[in-house]
């Protein structure tokens, strides 16, 4: 997601909870677009905020800097990584909106969570392609959607609305929108999953 944004004119900053020094290596691959810094000075600096962590790592975010920002969560909940969350087995909550109770004053959008990530650097296409693939996003305010699928569309990717932070599960691990519309995993070009496609694959999410 990093390269993308780069190769789409965007300023990166990057962390992680090791510490910038240890992101040395992929920032200097990245380029002089990307910087690594502290998760604080990140979210601080961000306009978009990105979080891909585990679910069990949410309540670790620095909040008070993600005050005010739109936050993608490209996050899902796995049990066995995550331990029980009795929230989320009980579904009254996705885990986007846990995010969301979490970072008061944030917007959270779900995206990039239902993509291998071989596959989101390969199926980038430039707005008009025949072929250009889409991203499901669910969040609850307007404003935000509106920014978030402007950023996909500047990094290759048309928008498939999935309602609401409370729908977002019909784009987790078990929906048919999950990863396989994208092609298999051992096909890392991927295979190019348009609007319609997406859509219908939301459409027949069960739970």
């Amino acid at each position: 997601m990093a390269r993308l944004a780069i190769e789409a004119g965007y300023d990166v900053v990057l962390s992680n909870s090791r510490g910038p020094e240890t992101l040395r290596d992929l920032v200097d691959s990245l380029g002089p677009r990307a910087t690594a810094a502290t998760s604080a000075q990140a979210g601080a600096a961000g306009d978009l905020v990105v979080v891909t962590i585990p679910v069990r790592a949410y309540p670790l975010v620095p909040a008070g800097p993600l005050a005010g920002k739109i936050v993608l969560d490209t996050g899902n909940y796995y049990p066995q990584r995550d331990g029980d969350l009795p929230e989320l087995d009980d579904k009254s909550l996705t885990s986007s909106e846990y995010l969301g109770r979490l970072l008061d004053g944030a917007e959270v959008v779900k995206v990039f969570n239902n993509i291998f990530f071989k596959h989101l650097q390969n199926l980038a296409r430039p707005a008009g392609a025949t072929d250009r693939s889409a991203l499901p996003i669910a969040g609850d305010g307007a404003g935000a959607k509106e920014v978030v699928t402007g950023f996909l569309d500047a990094i290759g990717y048309d928008t498939a609305d999935d309602g609401p932070l409370a729908e977002g599960w019909r784009q987790e691990p078990g929906t048919p929108a999950y990863g396989t519309p994208y092609g298999s995993f051992d096909n890392e070009k991927g295979t190019p999953a348009g609007t319609d496609v997406i859509r219908a694959a939301i459409a027949a999410a069960t739970r």
